[in-house]
Formats: structure tokens, sequence, C-alpha cells
């Protein structure tokens, strides 16, 4: 799931009615910390709220690129280091089995027919 950056919007709207009560009247206060002072505050809180989160977005999508770098590299060791085992010592070795293959004489090759009557002989003795 990727996020996305967050915008300014709500900072640009704040600023353009800034500017406008600024032309009404520089030292407007309705009290209750309702003044333009605050208003000025919050608009500069917010705005580097929003940069810090867009860094930490970057730091994540840029971790995320060299984890999925690492998990090609890694699978594709792990592929290759099969590969070595079988090469040294064989599809069908125990050796072959220990390090996570499935050894040549356990694979399936039967007739989808032939599955489908084994299956089912197993499971009527499982019953029985």
């Amino acid at each position: 799931m990727s996020y996305r950056k967050r915008t300014y919007r709500v900072i640009e709207k704040a600023e353009l009615r800034l500017a406008k009560l600024n032309a009404i009247d520089p030292n407007m206060d309705f009290g209750d910390a309702r003044n333009l002072k605050n208003l000025t505050q919050l608009i500069e809180e917010l705005r580097t709220k929003i940069d810090a989160y867009n860094k930490a977005l970057e730091a994540i999508q840029f971790s995320r690129a060299e984890i999925k770098e690492l998990e090609k590299t890694l699978n594709d060791l792990s592929e290759r280091m099969l590969l070595g085992i079988a090469f040294k010592y064989g599809t069908d070795s125990r050796e072959y089995s220990m390090a996570g293959g499935v050894r040549k004489s356990d694979r399936i090759r039967k007739s989808r027919l032939t599955r489908l009557k084994a299956s089912s002989k197993k499971a009527s003795t499982k019953n029985a």
C-alpha cells in the first residue's frame, strides 16, 4: 500500500484568508487565542508537520525499495545454492532434500486419473 504525500491545500486557503483578514485589520483579535498571530503560528506549525511527514514517507519508500532489492538478491542466492547442491549431489539425493528441494523420485508424475484413484483409496482407508 502506497501512501501519498500531503499537500498544502489547507495552508494555502488559510494563508489567503490571513491576507484578507490582515487587509481589514492587522491587529484583529476576537479573544480566546483567535487572532492573526495565532493563525500565522498554526499555519507554520502545520507546514513543518507536513514537511516532516513527507520526509518520513520518502525514507519509508527508500527503505521499501532497498528491502525489495535485498529480497531479490537473497532469493537468487538461495536458489543458486540449491542448484549447487543439485549439481554436486544430484536431484534425487538426501542432501538435495535436506536443502529444501523435492527429490526427483518424490515428485508426482502420474496422470490425473491415477492421482484421483490414489487419493480416493487413501481417503477410504482413513475412513475405515
